[in-house]
C-alpha cells in the first residue's frame, strides 16, 4: 500500500478578504473532489492570510506508480487556474517499508 501526499503553496489573484478567498479556494477545492473521487483535498494551511491558501491532497494507492499519476493530475488541474498562481507543489510518497 502506497500514500501520496501533495501540498500546494498558492498565491491568489485580486483577493482583499477572508470571505474573497473563501469564494477562490471552495471551487478548486470542489473541482478537485470532482475530477478524482478517489482523493481527500481540504485547504491545510495559511487560513488566515487572505492572499495566500494551501491546499492539501491525498491518496492511497496499491502502486507507487499509480499514487505519482493522481498527484500529478491534480497538480496540474490546480496550476492550470489562472486566478492563482503556483508558489510550491510538494509531493511525498510512503510506502509499507517506511517506518514510523
Amino acid at each position: 500500500m502506497y500514500v501520496g501526499a501533495l501540498t500546494l503553496d498558492l498565491l491568489l489573484g485580486d483577493v482583499r478578504s477572508l470571505k474573497e478567498k473563501r469564494s477562490v479556494v471552495r471551487p478548486i477545492v470542489a473541482e478537485v473532489r470532482k475530477r478524482y473521487p478517489a482523493v481527500a483535498v481540504a485547504e491545510t494551511g495559511a487560513h488566515d492570510l487572505h492572499r495566500r491558501a494551501e491546499i492539501g491532497v491525498a491518496v492511497v494507492s496499491g502502486t507507487a506508480g499509480n499514487c505519482t499519476e493522481v498527484l500529478e493530475a491534480c497538480e496540474r488541474l490546480v496550476a492550470g487556474r489562472p486566478e492563482i498562481e503556483m508558489l510550491s507543489a510538494r509531493r511525498r510518497l510512503y510506502g509499507d517499508e517506511d517506518e514510523d
